[in-house]
């Protein structure tokens, strides 16, 4: 019966998600029947005679079919571990039980192993305060049948002992695998979260880059239009802008879908100037203090990104300056237009500077935007600590 306990363990350890093959839990249960060898031998010996061994044979393969059918139809567990009791099952159990105490009082302490059996499927099929009441109940059954017939008193203790230990072990047993399925279960939720946020990750990055890389394209692309129709030599070159910002968009949106695109302060100044230029908008750009770590640099290039497209889309503006410092401690980015500061256009574009919130709040940042001085004003102050976490 000990043995037996490694189907169970077996399933827990290797970390299987289904149940063992029917003819594998057979096999293991097999071993446990090592507790008939009892009743057999009487049977065998000749000790029961004429119909009493004819019942007794009856008696003890019914129970072994019962026994065997609860362990099998409890042990298809369901997907909480927790399995799937019918009432099959439960008719069962009630056949061993009931047969687990009249063979003992019909054919004498010899027979008195057989409970032993009830203690496994009931650990199995019934909750845990069933269980430990049933196996009580059953070692208290075991001691009765043992006095009342005369059963050697050392032996029926020792019966009572493992009825009660075994419950106990088994019951641990069963409540070990239902954790293990629990916890694949919250690891495949994990997983699934973890894969919806990298999905949200994506899909904010590929905003932010198209958003600000067709922004600049539609006004080159205005811009050569008007050049081409006036005749002048600039609009080829301007073409050409077009076509550049268009394949450095593919390979980064590649590098977002990939995971493994850096971004820089210093290149997404350049490109900000290069765009609010090309919109007919003066820029001005200042940076003081020290530095940036590059977990602040990455961060902040994405908020110059997303400002300066939001300048661009909404504020008409006909100047904007960029100021970025850095004291050891804390980046600070601020972007202010004096364009429409009367429309908060950081809420009609949607996912932009929500996106951009939730970055810098990740880090321990601060978002602020709203007007300011007839215009209008983005402020990102992010602390080192909390960009490098």
């Amino acid at each position: 019966m000990t043995r037996g306990l490694r189907f169970l363990t077996e399933e827990v350890q290797t970390g299987t998600d289904g149940p063992q093959p029917r003819w594998k839990r057979i096999g293991w249960l097999s071993i446990g029947m090592v507790y008939l060898f009892f009743p057999v031998s009487e049977i065998a010996s000749g000790k029961l005679r004429g119909p009493q061994a004819v019942w007794a044979v009856l008696g003890l393969g019914v129970f072994v079919l019962a026994y065997l059918g609860a362990a099998l139809s409890r042990w298809q567990d369901g997907e909480d571990g927790e399995g799937r009791v019918g009432p099959v099952t439960y008719t069962m159990v009630a056949v061993a039980t009931v047969l687990a105490v009249v063979l003992p009082v019909a054919f004498g302490g010899g027979w008195l192993t057989l409970p032993i059996y009830t203690t496994v499927i009931y650990s199995m099929a019934l909750s845990s305060r069933v269980s430990a009441v049933a196996a009580v109940a059953m070692g208290t059954v075991v001691l009765l049948i043992g006095l009342l017939k005369d059963h050697d008193l050392g032996s029926t203790v020792v019966l009572v002992f493992q009825v009660l230990t075994l419950t106990v072990l088994f019951t641990r047993v069963r409540r070990t695998k239902i954790l293990v399925v629990q916890l694949r279960q919250a690891q495949r939720e994990v997983a699934r979260l973890a894969a919806g946020e990298e999905r949200l990750r994506i899909a904010r990055d590929l905003h932010d880059l198209l958003g600000h890389s067709l922004s600049l394209i539609v006004l080159k692309s205005e811009l050569a239009g008007r050049l081409a129709e006036s005749g002048s030599e600039r609009a080829l070159p301007e073409i050409r802008d077009i076509e550049s910002v268009a394949r450095q968009s593919l390979v980064e949106v590649r590098d977002a879908v990939t995971g493994y695109r850096q971004r820089g302060l210093s290149g997404e100044l350049d490109g900000a100037r290069a765009a609010l230029e090309a919109a007919g908008t003066r820029v001005s750009v200042r940076l003081a203090g020290t530095p940036l770590p590059d977990h602040l640099d990455g961060l902040l290039g994405w908020a110059v990104r997303e400002g300066v497209t939001n300048v661009i889309r909404h504020a008409g503006a006909d100047s904007c300056a960029i100021e970025v410092s850095y004291d050891g401690s804390t980046g600070v980015l601020e972007i202010v237009d004096d364009g429409d500061g009367a429309v908060p256009y950081g809420t009609e574009q949607g996912n932009g500077l929500a996106g951009l919130a939730e970055r810098v709040e990740a880090a321990g940042g601060t978002v602020s935007a709203g007007p300011r001085g007839g215009g209008f004003a983005l402020r990102v102050a992010v602390p080192s600590a909390g960009a490098g976490a």
